[in-house]
């Protein structure tokens, strides 16, 4: 069992920008949901997904130019890891992944990543970034986005 409530209590105490940032908690509760809808579209681990959430931009230290704030929300997992959460050896280095990498505009081929990457990006309206659906990762956002239907939380 992960114990979200803890984690998130952790994240926020230690999140170094204000809480009300453009990449603080409201940011993480809309990728948490979104993300939660493509892992139920495309078979993504949810357990994952709603990690990503809380810790991918957990670590920045301010809203600019943060480029290193990916590897250390990574390492920040790791030393969560066996203390607020469990995931076995294949989905920690998803989780990882997802993290390290989620800013550097890549696209992936693995449906959890691509779950996590797509549903911050979604989110890139919060900054006035209108993205490019042929951007995203996943074909059932791609679509959802291509048809206009809404995907993002209300």
């Amino acid at each position: 069992m992960i114990d979200y409530q803890a984690i998130w209590n952790e994240v926020r105490s230690k999140f170094h920008c204000n809480l009300n940032s453009v990449h603080g908690p409201e940011h993480w509760h809309r990728v948490e949901d979104v993300g939660l809808k493509i892992a139920a579209l495309n078979g993504a681990d949810a357990d994952v997904v709603r990690l990503f959430a809380v810790l991918h931009d957990s670590c920045r230290l301010d809203n600019k130019s943060d480029p290193e704030h990916g590897i250390r929300a990574a390492e920040y997992a790791k030393g969560m890891r066996r203390r607020l959460f469990n995931l076995d050896d294949a989905k920690f280095k998803l989780l990882y992944t997802a993290c390290r990498w989620h800013a550097y505009g890549d696209s992936a081929t693995d449906p959890t990543i691509g779950a996590c990457w797509d549903a911050d990006r979604i989110d890139l309206r919060r900054v006035g970034i209108i993205p490019d659906p042929s951007f995203f990762s996943t074909p059932e956002v791609r679509r959802v986005l291509q048809s206009r239907i809404p995907l993002r939380a209300a």
